[in-house]
């Protein structure tokens, strides 16, 4: 029977051992272990830096210009901007059709619809001979 080599030993350790091996190809580093392990260590890091009072806490005014910045660098890409404001403002009209389908409200008329009266309401509001 060959033997193992003790990567291959550990490897087999651990599976019989119950540690889930989360995804990738290798079982070292901390990606690799369970999240309540994970959490564990995270805390125990956390805790230290508050206790050598190097932990960064955010003030009010801090978070605000942190978030500022955030907002001025995305919203200088117009492509994204534009597809945000198209979903937003499908949500928002899908949500009001909803509302007035469930309070039974005059039905819902479509796109095509809209648009004809309002070139309608356009040309009636135009001057016209003045006999109105």
């Amino acid at each position: 029977m060959p033997e193992q080599s003790n990567r291959e030993m550990e490897h087999d350790n651990g599976r019989a051992n119950g540690s889930a091996k989360r995804s990738g190809t290798s079982n070292r580093g901390f990606a690799s272990m369970d999240r309540d392990r994970q959490r564990e260590i995270a805390s125990k890091g956390g805790r230290a830096a508050h206790a050598k009072g190097t932990a960064h806490e955010w003030t009010a005014d801090e978070a605000r210009v942190a978030g500022r910045k955030g907002g001025e660098t995305v919203s200088r890409d117009r492509e994204h901007m534009a597809a945000i404001g198209r979903e937003g403002g499908g949500a928002r009209s899908a949500g009001a059709r909803t509302r007035r389908r469930e309070s039974g409200a005059v039905s819902e008329t479509t796109v095509e619809d809209r648009s004809r009266v309002s070139r309608l309401a356009h040309s009636d509001s135009s001057p016209s001979d003045g006999a109105a």
